[in-house]
């Protein structure tokens, strides 16, 4: 059974920085496009960042300029380095997988139902 596993997440001041990392096994990693998105109280599941296969990347507006996704696919692993933290960052982080075609390696995806996977999902909360 595949198994996507985040990192624990944190409490962090307004202007922090946070790195989650998320563990993926019994999958071919560098077969599989990556995702990071977040759901607040209250709120929908909201796409964050998304990687492809030969590391193109995606960012939501809120993220842009202030999180970074990578990926080492050595380690089977997708990473958020989260910046310059808000108090609306404040949310559960999940990171998904899908796979994407062997054709289509710059194919990454930001909606939420295109993923096949996901994690468990770790909090993180900014304090003002």
């Amino acid at each position: 059974q595949v198994q996507l596993v985040e990192s624990e997440g944190g409490l962090v001041q307004a202007g922090g920085s946070l790195r989650l990392s998320c563990a993926v096994s019994r999958l071919t990693f560098d077969y599989y496009a990556m995702g990071w998105f977040r759901q607040a109280p209250g709120k929908v599941r909201e796409f964050i960042a998304a990687i492809s296969r030969n590391g193109l990347t995606d960012y939501a507006e809120s993220a842009k300029g202030r999180f970074t996704i990578s990926r080492d696919n050595a380690k089977n692993t997708v990473y958020l380095q989260m910046n310059s933290l808000k108090p609306e960052d404040t949310a559960v982080y999940y990171c998904a997988a899908r796979p994407a075609s062997m054709d289509s390696p710059d194919y990454y995806y930001t909606r939420s139902r295109e993923y096949d996977y996901w994690g468990q999902g770790t909090q993180v909360t900014v304090s003002s």
